[in-house]
């Protein structure tokens, strides 16, 4: 892209939770096949996260935003609020399970299993403008093709 933009990734933001928010029922946990578990005091900092990632595009600020809707439509349309009145483009991107599996294993920071779990669910009732799908394609050929898009 010719024009800078912020990247506002839901893992920078987790990485940024104090270790108290990693564990017990307020925060989030991982169990060990991969399932993630959201508590209260999370959804409110998450809440401030994409309120406050709402106000950089408001402001003027190109933002990618990469999140893992765990919710489904529920996670949809808490950023459809919080976006309301900015110009977005939903981009939706796939990875079928086995491969999505076996990259998870080569990068070792997940818990085994999520990558699975989570390679159809989290597209569930969720509406894109634009899908990729990293399965066959190489992720800068997907780049492109957003940037296509955006451009």
């Amino acid at each position: 892209m010719p024009d800078p933009w912020l990247s506002a990734a839901i893992d920078a933001f987790v990485d940024s939770l104090p270790a108290s928010l990693r564990l017990g029922d307020a925060g989030i946990g991982f169990a060990d096949d991969g399932a993630v578990h959201v508590g209260p005091a999370f959804r409110e900092l998450e809440a401030a996260w994409r309120e406050g990632v709402a106000a950089m595009a408001r402001a003027g600020a190109r933002v990618v935003v990469d999140d893992v809707f765990l919710g489904g439509t529920e996670s949809q349309e808490r950023w459809r609020t919080a976006l309301a009145g900015l110009d977005v483009l939903w981009v939706g991107v796939r990875c079928a399970g086995e491969v999505a599996a076996a990259r998870e294993i080569a990068r070792g920071d997940r818990p085994g299993g999520m990558a699975a779990a989570q390679a159809e669910s989290v597209h569930r009732g969720v509406v894109y403008d634009l899908e990729v799908d990293t399965t066959h394609t190489e992720s800068l050929d997907c780049a492109r093709i957003i940037a296509a898009r955006v451009g």
